[in-house]
């Protein structure tokens, strides 16, 4: 990696505007443009359905005559009226100070989830400003982004963890478990692992038009097929199938993201898995741990994420003490560097989930993964379920190495737009002759290098 240099162009913001677009569900989001002397550069936000308590706050208008209340006019006019003119006053430079700036907004903000000008408002410029620093030093983005986080050691392409069974509050289908993924540990580079990602779910698209007929392969939120299947057993075995059928049998690993907070009824502790069906299906924190060991007995899943409540520590906790393989938080840590704490000191995980829209600024994300590192634990980078063809996590993912990120599966544009940017990024490194890998098996401390 090369060293900002000393002659970076002071960059200053020229101008700053704002509106309103549409998401992947055909929801309202913030996209941002922020002008310097060197040209125009934009942002759109991305957006929750499955939401934690403890995330930043995006601002929405209430206004049922519009958007069914979903607008973001407010989060927009805050870009347009207080904070572009506040930071083109400051004279920041794009640059170097993208800490600078992205402090300066939550101290405007003034609250603690960002919810006075909206997280969606901040994070928008926040993103902005990271291309035009790129643009300023003449860098690559995520160059640029391995310099604000102090990165030194050689570029990692991640292993795609693709979500190619959607169910929970992402699809219609009866199964409570929300993403069941496929990672492709065995390849040996972005190239083919996107590729036996594609080979992957257009095998399962077969099997379930095989056995559940055309009507089956409706897609979910996140670019997923989201068959009748009740039971996690009964989409894992439909994952097994389509990876031997693919020809990558051994070389394909498996990642499961229950979301359980969408199914956690915290009055009596327990968690329904028939939160979609005609009747309920509860089970306690001890029955579902159960559940968990026989999966990971008879599966070969790597990574578990969100398995209990975001307030349920007892659970994480205690199962963590078990687990045999990467336990993640989602809604129990929110990218957040006190939940972070709060886990750590609790015994409660081993990875953290990042997003970057949960925590509202590309700093405070950076902060959340070094934060993370430094407590021995790996981060797995996410889109979310309402995403827009930003591709920006993309190369936030190789500046941080973490090794691994999900964007859902191999269909959709703003799905494949994050896997297309990745192998963009392959194809530069290479022709650039800077040192590079693809994490491989080794996705959960390739960060160590």
């Amino acid at each position: 990696m090369t060293s900002p240099s000393s002659q970076t162009s002071r960059s200053l913001i020229q101008s700053v505007s704002a509106a309103e677009r549409l998401d992947s569900r055909g929801k309202p989001t913030v996209q941002v443009t922020l002008t310097t002397e060197k040209g125009r550069f934009s942002s759109l936000v991305p957006s929750g359905a499955s939401k934690g308590d403890y995330e930043a706050i995006e601002l929405r208008d209430g206004d049922n005559s519009r958007y069914h209340g979903q607008g973001v006019t407010n989060a927009v006019k805050n870009v347009i009226d207080t904070l572009g003119p506040k930071l083109i006053a400051k004279k920041f430079c794009v640059g170097t100070q993208q800490r600078e700036i992205d402090d300066f907004m939550c101290e405007l903000d003034g609250s603690d989830d960002k919810s006075a000008l909206g997280a969606n408002a901040i994070l928008g410029i926040s993103m902005a400003v990271a291309r035009a620093g790129a643009a300023a030093k003449g860098v690559p983005l995520y160059e640029h982004l391995a310099q604000v986080a102090d990165r030194n050691s050689p570029y990692v392409l991640p292993v795609p963890f693709f979500n190619v069974l959607n169910g929970g509050v992402h699809s219609g289908n009866p199964m409570a478990f929300q993403e069941m993924m496929v990672a492709p540990v065995g390849a040996t580079s972005m190239k083919e692992a996107v590729r036996w990602g594609s080979e992957t779910y257009q095998s399962l698209k077969s099997i379930i038009t095989s056995k559940f007929g055309k009507s089956a392969i409706g897609i979910g939120d996140e670019g997923g097929f989201a068959p009748p299947t009740s039971e996690p057993h009964e989409a894992l075995d439909l994952l097994i199938a389509a990876i031997k059928d693919a020809g990558h049998e051994g070389k394909i690993k498996i990642g499961v993201d229950p979301a359980s907070q969408e199914f956690y009824e915290e009055k009596s502790g327990t968690y329904n898995l028939g939160m979609k069906w005609d009747t309920a299906k509860s089970l306690s924190k001890e029955e579902m741990r159960t559940l968990y060991h026989k999966l990971l007995d008879k599966y070969p899943i790597v990574l578990l994420e969100d398995p209990f409540g975001q307030d349920d520590w007892e659970a994480w906790t205690a199962f963590n003490e078990e687990c045999p393989v990467e336990l993640v938080g989602d809604d129990l840590l929110a990218t957040n560097i006190r939940r972070i704490e709060e886990a750590h000191e609790k015994k409660a995980c081993n990875a953290l989930l990042l997003k970057i829209n949960q925590i509202g600024s590309i700093t405070e994300s950076i902060d959340a993964a070094k934060r993370a590192y430094e407590l021995g634990w790996s981060v797995f980078v996410s889109h979310r379920s309402g995403e827009t063809t930003d591709d920006f996590i993309a190369d936030l993912t190789v500046a941080l190495a973490t090794g691994h990120l999900k964007s859902g599966s191999p269909c959709r544009g703003e799905r494949v737009a994050k896997y297309n940017r990745l192998m963009d990024i392959e194809d530069e490194l290479e022709a650039r002759n800077i040192p590079n890998k693809f994490a491989g098996v080794g996705f959960r401390t390739a960060h160590q290098a």
